[in-house]
């Protein structure tokens, strides 16, 4: 009987079973070389079993304040108030918190180090280093209330970059390089000392150098220190992605008139300026032209910038406030115009029951934000701490970020 092709026996040369063992074997590694060295390696996840309650609303500033709990939190440069809880985060690790009792609620991570966290898009942003300690490169949107894993991207900023978020976009930024992100964490744009750029020559000034910035009003403003200008240079970007993210959508980029200089403020139509020697404050339009200069009460050494870019600022409805230093000064959230300045402060301050809550060497000042006079001054004992004190508030809890450290106080 005539056998059909079908019928005759497969005959496996033994070259042939060696590269499928071959084959295997490639695929054995590499998915072991991914579950090593991938971002969810070496990571531990642990959400929230239920949901979370905000403690309730303060309808009054009340007569003190009492500690309640505190947390390190290196990794925060502010306090991170995001969902119902706040959130810490120290060494690698990021940490949901019940607001009231600062119990662990979710944590989040990472065999590497976190290079800093902030709230954005309602969630907690958690950037971790590479693992040579060069980059500051994976950012992770965690769900602010369950600590759930949501969006991530790869950034290309350096070791000691911050993350700014206003509205709907998040910054960050690095000495040499800015970069941009939406709501589900992609680059709408990026600016500067682009690591590889899809197409070479679309950075206008790519040697320059980032000595201060500010994001509002869905605007981005960064001090350039270039080599070319006689003086620090203020451009504002439009970071919206409505074109290419590797072309820059600039508004203007003007030459300012000293070096030095710290930006303190970005609105919707104006950059507030802080001049060197004697100190000025200098409001330019969105098209770079001055249109007005302030003589301000700051002391000379207080108008550097800050060692990381970022000025001490908070806002309200209507103010937008700077800490100096040693003062803070409200600004008119719109035209950026100075409207009062308190002396012998710690921070910038925050909301609290139509009140503005400064921190001071005594404790608490309670800050009428319209005059800027101190109705009273409720007593808080930091243990001897005496630096900036950042302050948040959810509902009716009150938030010290002191240094490394989250320190919660209640009413009491």
């Amino acid at each position: 009987m005539l056998r059909t092709r079908r019928d005759v026996p497969v005959r496996r040369r033994r070259g042939d079973l060696a590269a499928a063992a071959f084959l295997v074997l490639v695929l054995v590694v590499v998915a072991v070389v991914y579950g090593t060295h991938s971002p969810a390696a070496k990571t531990e996840s642990v959400p929230a079993a239920t949901p979370g309650t905000a403690p309730a609303a303060a309808t009054a500033v009340p007569a003190g304040f009492a500690g309640a709990w505190r947390a390190p939190s290196a990794a925060a440069p502010v306090p991170v108030v995001a969902g119902p809880g706040v959130v810490t985060a120290d060494g690698s690790t990021v940490v949901g918190r019940e607001a009231t009792t600062g119990a662990e609620r979710w944590r989040y991570s990472r065999d590497r180090p976190l290079c800093t966290v902030a709230e954005g898009f309602g969630r907690a942003l958690a950037l971790y280093g590479s693992g040579d300690g060069e980059w500051c490169s994976e950012l992770t949107a965690l769900d602010a209330d369950l600590g759930t894993r949501g969006p991530a991207a790869n950034l290309d900023v350096r070791p000691g970059a911050r993350l700014l978020a206003s509205g709907s976009v998040v910054s960050a930024n690095s000495r040499d390089y800015l970069e941009t992100l939406r709501s589900d964490l992609v680059t709408t744009a990026q600016y500067g000392a682009v690591v590889a750029p899809a197409q070479p020559g679309r950075q206008p000034r790519p040697g320059c150098s980032y000595t201060s910035l500010a994001l509002g009003g869905g605007r981005l403003g960064v001090i350039e220190n270039c080599a070319a200008d006689t003086g620090d240079r203020l451009t504002v970007l439009r970071p919206d992605g409505s074109g290419d993210a590797d072309t820059p959508n600039v508004e203007f980029s003007t030459q300012l008139s000293a070096r030095g200089v710290q930006l303190l403020a970005v609105s919707v139509d104006r950059e507030a300026v802080l001049l060197p020697g004697p100190p000025e404050l200098q409001i330019l339009d969105r098209s770079g032209n001055q249109v007005g200069l302030i003589g301000l009460d700051v002391p000379e050494s207080e108008i550097a910038p800050p060692a990381d870019g970022i000025g001490a600022t908070a806002t309200d409805t209507a103010r937008t406030y700077w800490w100096s230093g040693s003062r803070t000064i409200a600004l008119d959230r719109t035209g950026l115009a100075p409207v009062w300045t308190l002396r012998g402060t710690l921070g910038p301050g925050t909301a609290y029951a139509g009140s503005w809550l400064v921190p001071v060497a005594a404790g608490i000042a309670v800050v009428d934000p319209l005059r800027g006079a101190v109705e009273r001054t409720i007593p808080v004992d930091r243990g001897g701490y005496t630096g900036k004190v950042l302050l948040a508030t959810q509902g009716g809890m009150l938030y010290e970020q002191r240094g490394s450290e989250l320190v919660a106080l209640r009413p009491g």
